[in-house]
Protein backbone atom coordinates (compact mmCIF):
# COMPACT_ATOMS: atom_id res chain seq x y z
CA UNK A 1 0.00 0.00 0.00
CA UNK A 2 1.67 3.14 -1.28
CA UNK A 3 1.28 5.55 1.73
CA UNK A 4 2.46 8.30 0.12
CA UNK A 5 0.31 8.87 -3.71
CA UNK A 6 0.68 12.80 -3.75
CA UNK A 7 4.48 12.34 -3.68
CA UNK A 8 6.21 13.64 -6.83
CA UNK A 9 8.38 10.64 -6.69
CA UNK A 10 5.47 8.47 -7.78
CA UNK A 11 6.11 10.45 -11.02
CA UNK A 12 9.73 9.43 -11.34
CA UNK A 13 10.07 5.90 -13.15
CA UNK A 14 13.83 6.59 -14.25
CA UNK A 15 16.39 9.46 -14.75
CA UNK A 16 14.33 10.28 -18.04
CA UNK A 17 11.38 11.46 -15.64
CA UNK A 18 13.76 13.18 -13.54
CA UNK A 19 15.33 15.65 -16.05
CA UNK A 20 11.60 17.11 -16.47
CA UNK A 21 12.14 18.91 -12.97
CA UNK A 22 12.80 22.23 -12.23
CA UNK A 23 15.17 22.74 -9.22
CA UNK A 24 12.49 23.35 -6.87
CA UNK A 25 11.10 19.86 -8.34
CA UNK A 26 14.31 18.56 -7.25
CA UNK A 27 14.80 19.98 -3.73
CA UNK A 28 11.34 18.80 -3.28
CA UNK A 29 12.16 15.15 -4.61
CA UNK A 30 15.15 15.35 -1.80
CA UNK A 31 13.07 15.99 1.02
CA UNK A 32 10.67 13.04 -0.26
CA UNK A 33 13.49 11.06 -0.34
CA UNK A 34 14.63 11.49 3.28
CA UNK A 35 11.08 10.96 4.71
CA UNK A 36 11.20 7.55 2.92
CA UNK A 37 14.75 6.79 4.16
CA UNK A 38 13.50 7.50 8.00
CA UNK A 39 10.47 5.82 7.30
CA UNK A 40 11.98 2.60 6.38
CA UNK A 41 14.83 2.22 8.25
CA UNK A 42 12.67 3.38 11.69
CA UNK A 43 10.53 0.18 10.53
CA UNK A 44 12.83 -2.06 9.96
CA UNK A 45 16.49 -0.81 9.83
CA UNK A 46 19.23 -0.03 7.58
CA UNK A 47 22.00 2.42 6.37
CA UNK A 48 20.77 5.68 7.89
CA UNK A 49 23.41 8.41 7.88
CA UNK A 50 25.34 7.88 4.31
CA UNK A 51 22.25 7.43 2.84
CA UNK A 52 20.69 11.04 4.27
CA UNK A 53 23.77 12.44 3.09
CA UNK A 54 23.86 11.56 -0.48
CA UNK A 55 20.54 12.49 -1.61
CA UNK A 56 21.52 15.97 -3.81
CA UNK A 57 24.51 14.41 -5.15
CA UNK A 58 22.39 11.31 -6.11
CA UNK A 59 19.85 13.53 -7.92
CA UNK A 60 22.10 15.68 -9.38
CA UNK A 61 24.05 12.64 -11.05
CA UNK A 62 21.41 11.55 -12.54
CA UNK A 63 19.64 14.48 -13.70
CA UNK A 64 23.14 15.45 -15.54
CA UNK A 65 24.28 12.33 -16.89
CA UNK A 66 23.00 9.48 -19.14
CA UNK A 67 23.11 6.43 -16.93
CA UNK A 68 22.92 3.77 -17.86
CA UNK A 69 24.95 4.25 -21.00
CA UNK A 70 27.35 6.79 -17.97
CA UNK A 71 28.15 4.61 -15.07
CA UNK A 72 28.74 5.43 -11.66
CA UNK A 73 30.59 3.01 -9.37
CA UNK A 74 29.12 3.02 -5.84
CA UNK A 75 32.39 2.25 -3.38
CA UNK A 76 30.51 -0.34 -0.96
CA UNK A 77 26.92 1.05 -1.99
CA UNK A 78 25.51 1.36 1.51
CA UNK A 79 24.49 4.93 -0.09
CA UNK A 80 22.84 3.51 -2.88
CA UNK A 81 19.09 4.07 -1.45
CA UNK A 82 18.08 7.52 -3.43
CA UNK A 83 19.93 5.98 -6.83
CA UNK A 84 17.68 3.15 -6.16
CA UNK A 85 14.54 5.28 -6.02
CA UNK A 86 15.44 7.35 -9.05
CA UNK A 87 16.12 4.41 -11.17
CA UNK A 88 12.57 2.62 -10.87
CA UNK A 89 12.86 1.14 -7.23
CA UNK A 90 10.75 3.53 -5.53
CA UNK A 91 8.22 0.99 -4.50
CA UNK A 92 10.74 -0.13 -1.97
CA UNK A 93 10.55 2.96 -0.18
CA UNK A 94 6.89 3.98 -0.79
CA UNK A 95 5.22 0.67 -0.07
CA UNK A 96 5.84 -0.83 3.14
CA UNK A 97 4.12 -4.23 1.81
CA UNK A 98 7.09 -4.09 -0.63
CA UNK A 99 10.01 -2.91 1.90
CA UNK A 100 11.66 -6.72 1.05
CA UNK A 101 11.00 -6.36 -2.57
CA UNK A 102 14.68 -4.29 -3.30
CA UNK A 103 17.78 -5.15 -1.88
CA UNK A 104 20.03 -2.81 0.70
CA UNK A 105 22.78 -2.80 -1.82
CA UNK A 106 23.81 -2.28 -5.52
CA UNK A 107 22.94 -5.26 -7.33
CA UNK A 108 23.07 -6.17 -11.39
CA UNK A 109 20.46 -8.83 -10.77
CA UNK A 110 18.17 -6.28 -10.21
CA UNK A 111 18.76 -3.25 -12.25
CA UNK A 112 20.51 -2.22 -15.17
CA UNK A 113 21.37 1.08 -13.13
CA UNK A 114 23.61 -1.34 -10.81
CA UNK A 115 27.31 -2.45 -12.70
CA UNK A 116 28.36 -4.72 -9.20
CA UNK A 117 26.91 -6.27 -6.29
CA UNK A 118 29.30 -4.41 -3.52
CA UNK A 119 29.04 -3.92 0.36
CA UNK A 120 32.84 -4.02 0.75
CA UNK A 121 34.95 -0.66 0.37
CA UNK A 122 37.39 1.02 -1.11
CA UNK A 123 36.83 -1.12 -4.57
CA UNK A 124 35.23 1.51 -6.56
CA UNK A 125 38.27 3.10 -7.92
CA UNK A 126 40.01 -0.02 -9.09
CA UNK A 127 36.63 -1.18 -10.86
CA UNK A 128 36.63 2.24 -12.64
CA UNK A 129 39.56 1.98 -13.95
CA UNK A 130 39.29 -1.45 -15.41
CA UNK A 131 35.72 -0.38 -17.17
CA UNK A 132 37.69 2.91 -18.63
CA UNK A 133 40.55 0.40 -20.20
CA UNK A 134 38.13 -1.59 -21.77
CA UNK A 135 35.83 1.51 -22.91
CA UNK A 136 39.08 3.15 -24.36
CA UNK A 137 39.90 -0.06 -26.19
CA UNK A 138 36.50 -0.57 -28.09
CA UNK A 139 36.42 3.06 -28.90
CA UNK A 140 33.51 4.13 -26.20
CA UNK A 141 32.96 7.84 -25.16
CA UNK A 142 30.57 7.18 -21.75
CA UNK A 143 31.41 8.69 -18.56
CA UNK A 144 33.15 6.23 -16.00
CA UNK A 145 32.68 7.59 -12.16
CA UNK A 146 33.87 6.29 -9.07
CA UNK A 147 32.15 7.58 -6.23
CA UNK A 148 34.20 6.68 -2.75
CA UNK A 149 33.96 8.39 0.58
CA UNK A 150 36.40 10.05 2.71
CA UNK A 151 36.14 6.65 5.36
CA UNK A 152 36.64 4.39 1.95
CA UNK A 153 40.00 6.67 1.83
CA UNK A 154 41.24 4.85 4.41
CA UNK A 155 41.50 0.96 2.75
CA UNK A 156 44.92 0.63 1.07
CA UNK A 157 42.95 -0.64 -2.26
CA UNK A 158 41.50 3.38 -2.77
CA UNK A 159 45.54 4.14 -3.02
CA UNK A 160 46.21 1.78 -6.04
CA UNK A 161 43.18 2.35 -8.20
CA UNK A 162 43.98 6.16 -7.11
CA UNK A 163 47.95 5.11 -8.73
CA UNK A 164 46.66 3.54 -12.14
CA UNK A 165 43.61 6.13 -12.48
CA UNK A 166 45.84 9.14 -12.54
CA UNK A 167 47.33 7.79 -15.70
CA UNK A 168 44.10 7.07 -17.73
CA UNK A 169 43.84 8.35 -21.27
CA UNK A 170 40.37 9.35 -21.39
CA UNK A 171 37.55 10.23 -19.53
CA UNK A 172 38.10 8.64 -15.63
CA UNK A 173 36.02 10.74 -12.72
CA UNK A 174 36.41 10.25 -9.48
CA UNK A 175 33.99 11.51 -6.93
CA UNK A 176 35.17 11.89 -3.03
CA UNK A 177 32.42 12.20 -1.02
CA UNK A 178 33.57 14.00 1.96
CA UNK A 179 31.61 13.98 5.51
CA UNK A 180 34.51 13.75 7.72
CA UNK A 181 33.08 10.69 8.53
CA UNK A 182 34.06 6.54 8.45
CA UNK A 183 31.73 4.20 10.25
CA UNK A 184 33.29 5.41 13.47
CA UNK A 185 35.74 8.66 13.47
CA UNK A 186 38.12 9.19 10.42
CA UNK A 187 42.16 8.11 11.38
CA UNK A 188 45.01 8.88 9.95
CA UNK A 189 46.81 11.29 7.93
CA UNK A 190 44.45 11.79 5.38
CA UNK A 191 42.02 13.65 7.98
CA UNK A 192 44.70 16.75 7.71
CA UNK A 193 44.79 16.27 4.29
CA UNK A 194 41.35 16.55 3.85
CA UNK A 195 40.71 19.30 6.41
CA UNK A 196 43.51 21.64 4.79
CA UNK A 197 41.58 20.84 1.35
CA UNK A 198 38.30 21.73 2.79
CA UNK A 199 39.13 24.78 5.11
CA UNK A 200 40.81 26.50 1.57
CA UNK A 201 37.69 25.64 -0.69
CA UNK A 202 39.63 23.24 -2.18
CA UNK A 203 43.12 25.70 -3.17
CA UNK A 204 45.18 24.43 -0.59
CA UNK A 205 49.03 24.05 -2.00
CA UNK A 206 49.03 20.49 -0.76
CA UNK A 207 46.61 18.79 -2.67
CA UNK A 208 47.58 14.72 -2.52
CA UNK A 209 45.36 14.67 -5.84
CA UNK A 210 46.75 17.12 -8.30
CA UNK A 211 50.19 15.60 -6.55
CA UNK A 212 49.68 11.82 -8.16
CA UNK A 213 48.01 14.02 -11.39
CA UNK A 214 44.66 14.69 -11.33
CA UNK A 215 42.43 17.35 -12.21
CA UNK A 216 40.87 18.78 -9.63
CA UNK A 217 37.42 20.04 -8.24
CA UNK A 218 36.29 21.19 -5.31
CA UNK A 219 32.26 21.79 -4.39
CA UNK A 220 32.14 22.93 -0.53
CA UNK A 221 28.46 22.33 -0.34
CA UNK A 222 27.49 18.85 -2.02
CA UNK A 223 24.17 19.00 -0.35
CA UNK A 224 23.18 22.16 -2.56
CA UNK A 225 21.60 20.97 -5.72
CA UNK A 226 21.96 23.44 -7.66
CA UNK A 227 25.66 23.75 -7.14
CA UNK A 228 26.14 19.85 -7.70
CA UNK A 229 24.04 20.18 -10.77
CA UNK A 230 27.11 22.60 -12.14
CA UNK A 231 29.83 20.68 -10.68
CA UNK A 232 28.55 17.55 -13.07
CA UNK A 233 28.19 19.77 -15.88
CA UNK A 234 31.09 20.82 -15.89
CA UNK A 235 33.23 17.44 -15.24
CA UNK A 236 30.91 15.44 -17.87
CA UNK A 237 33.20 14.72 -21.21
CA UNK A 238 36.05 15.47 -19.64
CA UNK A 239 38.97 13.41 -21.71
CA UNK A 240 41.44 12.77 -18.87
CA UNK A 241 41.23 11.74 -15.05
CA UNK A 242 39.90 14.26 -12.66
CA UNK A 243 38.98 13.99 -9.00
CA UNK A 244 35.88 16.24 -7.84
CA UNK A 245 35.91 16.44 -3.94
CA UNK A 246 32.39 17.72 -2.31
CA UNK A 247 31.55 18.41 1.28
CA UNK A 248 28.49 16.69 2.68
CA UNK A 249 27.18 16.29 5.84
CA UNK A 250 26.43 12.83 7.01
CA UNK A 251 22.81 12.58 8.43
CA UNK A 252 21.35 15.41 6.55
CA UNK A 253 18.16 16.33 7.57
CA UNK A 254 17.91 14.19 10.78
CA UNK A 255 19.03 15.88 13.80
CA UNK A 256 19.84 12.66 15.89
CA UNK A 257 22.07 11.62 12.47
CA UNK A 258 23.71 14.79 12.50
CA UNK A 259 24.84 15.04 15.93
CA UNK A 260 25.69 11.36 16.79
CA UNK A 261 27.03 10.20 12.80
CA UNK A 262 28.45 6.88 14.50
CA UNK A 263 25.52 5.64 15.82
CA UNK A 264 23.20 6.34 13.29
CA UNK A 265 25.29 4.73 10.55
CA UNK A 266 23.40 1.77 10.68
CA UNK A 267 20.21 1.41 12.79
CA UNK A 268 17.80 -1.36 13.97
CA UNK A 269 14.18 -0.58 13.94
CA UNK A 270 13.45 2.85 16.07
CA UNK A 271 11.37 5.35 16.79
CA UNK A 272 11.01 8.15 14.80
CA UNK A 273 9.66 10.52 17.74
CA UNK A 274 12.35 10.12 20.23
CA UNK A 275 15.22 7.97 18.58
CA UNK A 276 14.81 5.31 20.77
CA UNK A 277 15.50 1.73 19.45
CA UNK A 278 12.06 -0.07 19.06
CA UNK A 279 14.32 -3.35 21.35
CA UNK A 280 16.16 -1.71 24.33
CA UNK A 281 19.40 -3.16 24.56
CA UNK A 282 19.59 -6.24 27.09
CA UNK A 283 20.99 -6.24 30.24
CA UNK A 284 22.33 -9.88 30.06
CA UNK A 285 25.41 -10.81 29.62
CA UNK A 286 26.57 -11.52 25.77
CA UNK A 287 29.68 -12.56 23.97
CA UNK A 288 30.97 -9.02 23.12
CA UNK A 289 30.28 -8.19 27.21
CA UNK A 290 32.62 -11.30 27.88
CA UNK A 291 34.89 -10.19 25.83
CA UNK A 292 35.29 -6.84 26.57
CA UNK A 293 35.19 -7.91 30.69
CA UNK A 294 38.33 -10.12 30.27
CA UNK A 295 40.24 -7.75 28.55
CA UNK A 296 39.62 -4.78 30.97
CA UNK A 297 40.94 -7.70 33.46
CA UNK A 298 44.06 -8.30 32.18
CA UNK A 299 44.96 -4.73 31.55
CA UNK A 300 44.51 -3.83 35.14
CA UNK A 301 46.65 -7.09 36.02
CA UNK A 302 49.42 -5.01 33.84
CA UNK A 303 49.15 -6.79 30.33
CA UNK A 304 50.61 -4.75 27.52
CA UNK A 305 47.18 -5.41 25.24
CA UNK A 306 45.96 -3.86 22.30
CA UNK A 307 42.55 -3.64 21.14
CA UNK A 308 42.82 -3.37 17.20
CA UNK A 309 39.50 -2.41 15.05
CA UNK A 310 39.05 -2.08 11.54
CA UNK A 311 37.05 1.25 11.56
CA UNK A 312 33.96 -0.92 13.44
CA UNK A 313 34.04 -0.72 17.36
CA UNK A 314 29.72 -0.63 17.04
CA UNK A 315 29.87 -4.14 15.79
CA UNK A 316 31.83 -5.32 19.10
CA UNK A 317 30.32 -2.78 21.88
CA UNK A 318 33.90 -1.06 22.16
CA UNK A 319 32.54 2.48 22.57
CA UNK A 320 32.82 2.39 26.19
CA UNK A 321 36.52 0.33 26.00
CA UNK A 322 37.36 2.99 23.78
CA UNK A 323 36.75 5.86 26.66
CA UNK A 324 38.45 3.98 29.49
CA UNK A 325 41.55 2.58 27.95
CA UNK A 326 42.76 4.80 24.99
CA UNK A 327 45.81 3.75 24.92
CA UNK A 328 44.91 0.30 24.46
CA UNK A 329 42.86 1.02 21.23
CA UNK A 330 43.65 0.99 17.93
CA UNK A 331 41.28 1.97 15.22
CA UNK A 332 43.44 1.82 11.97
CA UNK A 333 40.48 2.83 9.46
CA UNK A 334 38.49 0.63 7.08
CA UNK A 335 41.52 -1.16 6.32
CA UNK A 336 41.70 -4.98 7.15
CA UNK A 337 44.90 -5.51 5.86
CA UNK A 338 46.58 -2.85 8.12
CA UNK A 339 44.87 -4.49 10.91
CA UNK A 340 46.14 -7.48 10.99
CA UNK A 341 49.66 -6.99 9.91
CA UNK A 342 50.11 -4.05 12.80
CA UNK A 343 48.49 -6.72 15.55
CA UNK A 344 52.06 -9.16 13.73
CA UNK A 345 54.31 -6.17 14.53
CA UNK A 346 52.76 -5.57 18.24
CA UNK A 347 52.87 -9.12 18.76
CA UNK A 348 56.55 -9.45 17.50
CA UNK A 349 57.50 -6.82 19.87
CA UNK A 350 56.15 -8.41 23.25
CA UNK A 351 52.64 -7.14 22.75
CA UNK A 352 49.33 -8.96 23.56
CA UNK A 353 47.22 -7.73 20.33
CA UNK A 354 43.14 -8.87 20.03
CA UNK A 355 42.12 -8.22 16.97
CA UNK A 356 38.65 -7.94 16.12
CA UNK A 357 37.27 -9.01 12.69
CA UNK A 358 33.54 -9.37 10.91
CA UNK A 359 33.45 -12.29 9.07
CA UNK A 360 32.87 -10.87 6.48
CA UNK A 361 35.45 -8.29 5.88
CA UNK A 362 38.31 -10.39 7.13
CA UNK A 363 38.65 -11.84 3.89
CA UNK A 364 40.02 -8.70 2.66
CA UNK A 365 42.74 -9.27 5.15
CA UNK A 366 43.60 -12.91 3.93
CA UNK A 367 47.51 -12.78 3.23
CA UNK A 368 47.91 -11.15 6.16
CA UNK A 369 46.20 -13.83 7.96
CA UNK A 370 48.51 -16.25 5.94
CA UNK A 371 51.65 -14.17 5.10
CA UNK A 372 52.58 -12.13 8.17
CA UNK A 373 50.79 -14.16 11.30
CA UNK A 374 50.54 -17.73 10.12
CA UNK A 375 54.11 -17.79 8.49
CA UNK A 376 55.46 -15.83 11.49
CA UNK A 377 53.82 -18.53 13.82
CA UNK A 378 53.23 -15.15 15.88
CA UNK A 379 50.80 -15.46 19.13
CA UNK A 380 47.73 -13.07 17.48
CA UNK A 381 44.31 -13.06 19.14
CA UNK A 382 41.43 -12.98 17.50
CA UNK A 383 37.98 -12.56 17.76
CA UNK A 384 35.86 -13.17 15.09
CA UNK A 385 32.31 -11.43 15.17
CA UNK A 386 29.13 -12.20 12.57
CA UNK A 387 30.61 -15.70 11.64
CA UNK A 388 27.67 -17.60 10.76
CA UNK A 389 24.40 -18.44 8.00
CA UNK A 390 22.82 -15.74 7.86
CA UNK A 391 19.95 -14.16 5.67
CA UNK A 392 21.58 -10.56 4.83
CA UNK A 393 22.79 -9.55 1.05
CA UNK A 394 25.28 -11.50 -0.50
CA UNK A 395 28.24 -8.81 0.01
CA UNK A 396 27.65 -9.41 3.61
CA UNK A 397 27.86 -13.68 4.44
CA UNK A 398 29.79 -14.32 7.33
CA UNK A 399 30.15 -18.24 5.77
CA UNK A 400 33.85 -18.22 4.93
CA UNK A 401 35.85 -17.59 8.38
CA UNK A 402 36.49 -21.33 8.63
CA UNK A 403 37.65 -21.85 5.13
CA UNK A 404 40.13 -18.85 5.32
CA UNK A 405 41.45 -19.27 9.12
CA UNK A 406 40.74 -22.90 9.58
CA UNK A 407 43.04 -24.72 6.42
CA UNK A 408 45.84 -22.30 7.65
CA UNK A 409 49.09 -24.22 9.25
CA UNK A 410 49.78 -22.59 13.06
CA UNK A 411 46.35 -21.17 13.57
CA UNK A 412 43.78 -22.55 16.00
CA UNK A 413 40.19 -21.68 15.66
CA UNK A 414 38.45 -22.19 18.30
CA UNK A 415 34.42 -22.01 19.27
CA UNK A 416 32.87 -21.97 22.13
CA UNK A 417 29.31 -23.53 23.50
CA UNK A 418 28.71 -20.88 25.97
CA UNK A 419 29.68 -17.83 27.77
CA UNK A 420 31.87 -19.70 30.22
CA UNK A 421 33.95 -21.59 27.22
CA UNK A 422 34.41 -18.07 25.74
CA UNK A 423 35.67 -16.42 28.74
CA UNK A 424 38.66 -19.09 29.39
CA UNK A 425 39.03 -19.70 25.54
CA UNK A 426 40.03 -16.15 25.71
CA UNK A 427 41.74 -16.08 28.96
CA UNK A 428 43.99 -19.53 28.02
CA UNK A 429 44.88 -17.60 24.44
CA UNK A 430 46.00 -14.10 26.03
CA UNK A 431 48.12 -15.96 28.19
CA UNK A 432 49.65 -18.79 25.82
CA UNK A 433 52.82 -16.87 23.92
CA UNK A 434 53.46 -20.05 20.98
CA UNK A 435 50.64 -19.93 18.46
CA UNK A 436 47.98 -17.42 16.14
CA UNK A 437 44.42 -18.19 18.09
CA UNK A 438 41.40 -17.26 16.59
CA UNK A 439 38.09 -17.15 18.65
CA UNK A 440 34.26 -17.75 16.94
CA UNK A 441 32.46 -15.64 18.67
CA UNK A 442 28.40 -16.83 18.96
CA UNK A 443 26.20 -15.05 17.03
CA UNK A 444 23.07 -17.76 18.29
CA UNK A 445 21.86 -17.46 22.02
CA UNK A 446 24.38 -19.95 24.02
CA UNK A 447 24.06 -20.46 27.91
CA UNK A 448 26.22 -19.01 30.45
CA UNK A 449 27.50 -21.91 31.98
CA UNK A 450 28.96 -25.48 31.00
CA UNK A 451 29.52 -28.57 32.66
CA UNK A 452 33.19 -29.75 32.76
CA UNK A 453 34.56 -26.54 31.77
CA UNK A 454 38.04 -26.30 30.91
CA UNK A 455 41.09 -23.48 30.90
CA UNK A 456 43.90 -25.52 28.84
CA UNK A 457 43.46 -25.95 25.00
CA UNK A 458 46.78 -26.06 23.76
CA UNK A 459 45.71 -30.05 23.23
CA UNK A 460 41.99 -30.04 21.96
CA UNK A 461 39.81 -32.98 23.51
CA UNK A 462 36.28 -33.09 22.93
CA UNK A 463 33.87 -33.19 25.61
CA UNK A 464 31.60 -36.51 25.19
CA UNK A 465 28.24 -36.78 26.65
CA UNK A 466 27.71 -40.42 25.47
CA UNK A 467 24.17 -42.14 24.49
CA UNK A 468 23.53 -45.11 21.62
CA UNK A 469 23.94 -45.90 18.06
CA UNK A 470 24.42 -42.04 17.11
CA UNK A 471 27.46 -39.20 17.57
CA UNK A 472 26.26 -35.83 17.36
CA UNK A 473 29.10 -33.15 17.06
CA UNK A 474 28.25 -29.67 17.17
CA UNK A 475 30.31 -26.78 16.83
CA UNK A 476 30.24 -23.29 18.91
CA UNK A 477 27.09 -22.03 18.43
CA UNK A 478 24.99 -25.10 16.92
CA UNK A 479 25.89 -26.88 19.74
CA UNK A 480 22.42 -26.17 20.76
CA UNK A 481 20.94 -27.56 17.89
CA UNK A 482 23.09 -30.66 18.44
CA UNK A 483 21.89 -31.47 21.54
CA UNK A 484 18.21 -30.88 20.64
CA UNK A 485 19.25 -33.67 18.03
CA UNK A 486 21.18 -36.12 20.44
CA UNK A 487 18.22 -35.70 22.81
CA UNK A 488 15.86 -36.74 20.08
CA UNK A 489 17.93 -39.69 19.24
CA UNK A 490 19.27 -40.60 22.71
CA UNK A 491 22.70 -40.14 20.93
CA UNK A 492 26.05 -39.39 22.32
CA UNK A 493 26.58 -35.18 22.62
CA UNK A 494 29.98 -34.10 21.24
CA UNK A 495 31.68 -30.43 22.07
CA UNK A 496 34.83 -30.56 19.52
CA UNK A 497 35.76 -26.87 20.93
CA UNK A 498 37.77 -26.64 17.97
CA UNK A 499 36.68 -25.73 14.21
CA UNK A 500 39.95 -26.99 12.80
CA UNK A 501 42.16 -28.90 15.03
CA UNK A 502 40.96 -32.47 15.00
CA UNK A 503 40.82 -34.74 18.47
CA UNK A 504 41.83 -38.00 17.05
CA UNK A 505 41.67 -40.02 19.35
CA UNK A 506 38.08 -39.47 19.98
CA UNK A 507 37.13 -39.71 16.75
CA UNK A 508 38.48 -42.91 16.43
CA UNK A 509 36.50 -44.18 19.42
CA UNK A 510 33.40 -42.65 17.97
CA UNK A 511 33.53 -44.79 14.77
CA UNK A 512 34.62 -47.61 17.12
CA UNK A 513 30.84 -47.05 18.65
CA UNK A 514 28.96 -45.52 16.45
CA UNK A 515 27.14 -46.39 13.17
CA UNK A 516 26.46 -42.67 12.58
CA UNK A 517 28.57 -39.66 12.91
CA UNK A 518 26.76 -35.96 12.15
CA UNK A 519 28.36 -32.59 12.17
CA UNK A 520 27.10 -29.64 12.39
CA UNK A 521 28.24 -26.22 11.64
CA UNK A 522 27.18 -22.69 11.06
CA UNK A 523 29.40 -22.30 8.15
CA UNK A 524 29.88 -23.06 4.90
CA UNK A 525 30.45 -26.77 4.46
CA UNK A 526 33.16 -26.56 1.62
CA UNK A 527 36.19 -26.26 3.49
CA UNK A 528 34.88 -26.65 6.56
CA UNK A 529 35.01 -28.29 10.10
CA UNK A 530 32.84 -31.61 8.84
CA UNK A 531 34.44 -32.19 5.95
CA UNK A 532 38.05 -32.71 8.27
CA UNK A 533 35.93 -35.14 10.25
CA UNK A 534 34.95 -36.85 6.92
CA UNK A 535 38.36 -36.88 5.68
CA UNK A 536 39.86 -37.97 8.78
CA UNK A 537 37.24 -41.34 8.75
CA UNK A 538 37.09 -41.77 4.95
CA UNK A 539 38.98 -45.46 5.75
CA UNK A 540 36.68 -46.63 8.85
CA UNK A 541 33.32 -48.41 8.62
CA UNK A 542 31.24 -45.43 9.71
CA UNK A 543 28.65 -42.88 7.86
CA UNK A 544 29.30 -39.56 8.54
CA UNK A 545 26.72 -36.87 7.57
CA UNK A 546 27.63 -33.48 7.33
CA UNK A 547 25.01 -30.52 7.77
CA UNK A 548 25.95 -26.50 7.20
CA UNK A 549 25.42 -24.02 4.30
CA UNK A 550 26.42 -25.01 0.46
CA UNK A 551 28.93 -23.38 -0.94
CA UNK A 552 26.63 -20.27 -1.85
CA UNK A 553 25.63 -16.97 -2.30
CA UNK A 554 22.65 -16.29 -0.85
CA UNK A 555 20.73 -12.44 -0.92
CA UNK A 556 18.07 -11.43 1.39
CA UNK A 557 17.00 -14.89 1.25
CA UNK A 558 15.55 -15.60 4.98
CA UNK A 559 17.44 -16.90 7.07
CA UNK A 560 14.52 -20.04 8.08
CA UNK A 561 14.54 -20.42 4.32
CA UNK A 562 18.17 -21.13 4.35
CA UNK A 563 17.91 -23.55 7.07
CA UNK A 564 15.20 -25.65 5.24
CA UNK A 565 17.13 -25.76 2.26
CA UNK A 566 20.22 -27.05 4.17
CA UNK A 567 17.99 -29.50 6.23
CA UNK A 568 19.58 -27.37 8.92
CA UNK A 569 15.85 -28.11 11.52
CA UNK A 570 15.84 -30.48 14.06
CA UNK A 571 13.54 -32.40 12.70
CA UNK A 572 15.01 -33.18 9.12
CA UNK A 573 18.39 -33.58 10.39
CA UNK A 574 16.51 -36.43 12.67
CA UNK A 575 14.18 -37.54 9.99
CA UNK A 576 18.21 -38.02 7.98
CA UNK A 577 19.69 -40.38 11.09
CA UNK A 578 16.97 -42.31 11.59
CA UNK A 579 16.66 -43.15 7.49
CA UNK A 580 20.09 -43.80 7.88
CA UNK A 581 19.98 -46.39 10.36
Amino acid sequence: MNLHSDFLLNQINGPKDLKQLSLAQMQQLAQEIRTLILEKDSAEGGHLGPDLGIVETTIAYHYVFDAPKDKLVWDISHQTYPHKMLTGRAYGWLDPDRYEDVTPYSNPDESPYDYYAVGHTSTSISLATGMAKARDLMGGKENIMALIGDGALTGGMAYEGLNNAAIEKHNLVIVVNDNQMSIAENVGGLVTALKELRDTNGLAKNNPFKAMGFDYRYVNDGNDIEKMIAAFKDVKDVDHPIVLHINTLKGKGYKPAEQDEEAHHWVGPFDLATDKPKTPASNQPSPESVVLDVLSQRIHQGENLMAITAAIPGGFGLEKFREEFPDNYVDVGIAEQQSVAFAAGFAKEGGVPILFESSTFLQRAFDQLSHDVAANDLPVVMIVGGAGISGTSKTHLGIFDQVMISNLPNWTYLAPTSLAELRAMLTWAIKQKQHPVAIKLPTKPVPETSANLVTDYSQINYQVKAGKDVAVIGLGDFYGLAQAVANELDATLVNPVAANVLDEATLNDLAEKYRVIVTLEDNSLDGGFGQKVAAFLGNRDVKVLNYGQAREYTDQEPLASIYQRSHLTKDQIVADVKAML
